[in-house]
């Protein structure tokens, strides 16, 4: 089942907003229910924009996006449509409205005129499931960057949503803050089932996801594996993209006339690679 369909979506902003050029030009995808979907491109390319279409905070000028066959441009449909996106944003700071970290997760439920009782477990279990209730009555102010983020996911989950949409969550966070957000985000989507989109300009992040998405100019230019996408080393880099630190070692070390598999992704298929190799040298002589 499609969560989220975008067809040949167009659009530009105002330019009393800064800009007229085109942002999207013809963008189509997909992401499947259920699906941990990576967007990657540089700066500029258009991939929070788009982003912002998927829960209806942007409307598209041509074309149309649908969020389980709801029209995002229907006016009817609104409520259903954010009730089902969710989106956590990169600074927690800006989604942090309360002092004390339950009443924080409390908030989009209390707006979505969710019965007390109700907002209560929703707030337990959200918190539980970000691994941040035993902090449910901290100061959200003194948290970590990684601890807030979570809390910021977690008033995400406590509506409720089906689907997360995550814009590069981890990009102001030190490697622990990240590695934090990274493990709740994959425990959501593998035991909860609920969708994910991420963006992000950590290609060790994208390694994780079912599919990546590449756009370039408004356009998606690049869809597959991580394997397949990854692979594609040199393309990348004309997109301004780098590859995971493995994929970049074994790709420079083919350069120089090693035998090595292509696609290899993590510090562990690299290892294992460079370790058939060694064994296969020492097996000759």
């Amino acid at each position: 089942m499609e969560m989220i369909e975008v067809r040949d979506v167009q659009f530009r902003y105002d330019e009393e907003e800064g800009s007229s050029a085109v942002v999207l030009d013809g963008i189509h995808m997909t992401v499947r229910k259920g699906e941990f979907v990576a967007l990657l491109g540089h700066n500029g390319c258009g991939k929070s924009t788009l982003a912002k279409h998927f829960n209806a905070m942007l409307l598209p000028l041509g074309g149309a996006v649908l969020v389980k066959d709801m029209n995002t441009t229907d006016e009817r449909h609104k409520y259903d449509i954010r009730s089902t996106v969710g989106m956590v944003l990169q600074n927690p700071d800006n989604q942090l409205v309360s002092t004390i970290v339950e009443e924080d997760v409390a908030f989009g439920p209390e707006n979505l005129g969710v019965e007390p009782a109700v907002i209560r477990t929703r707030v337990d279990e959200a918190l539980k499931a970000v691994g941040m209730y035993d902090y449910r009555d901290h100061a959200a102010h003194k948290l970590s960057g990684g601890q807030k983020q979570r809390v910021a996911i977690a008033g995400v989950l406590a509506m409720q949503p089906e689907c997360i949409v995550l814009d590069e969550p981890t990009a102001m966070l030190d490697p622990r803050g990240r590695r934090e957000v990274m493990d709740t985000v994959c425990r959501l989507n593998r035991e909860q089932g609920i969708t994910i989109v991420l963006i992000t300009h950590y290609m060790e992040e994208a390694v994780l996801a079912d599919r990546v998405l590449v756009m370039d100019d408004g356009k998606v230019v690049r869809e597959g594996t991580p394997r397949q996408v990854f692979s594609q080393v040199e393309q990348l880099r004309a997109l301004e993209l780098d590859v995971p630190q493995p994929t970049e070692l074994c790709h420079v070390l083919q350069q120089e006339g090693i035998t090595l598999p292509d696609g290899v992704l993590t510090i562990e298929e690299c290892a294992e690679a460079l370790l058939q190799q060694l064994e296969g040298y020492h097996g000759g002589h």
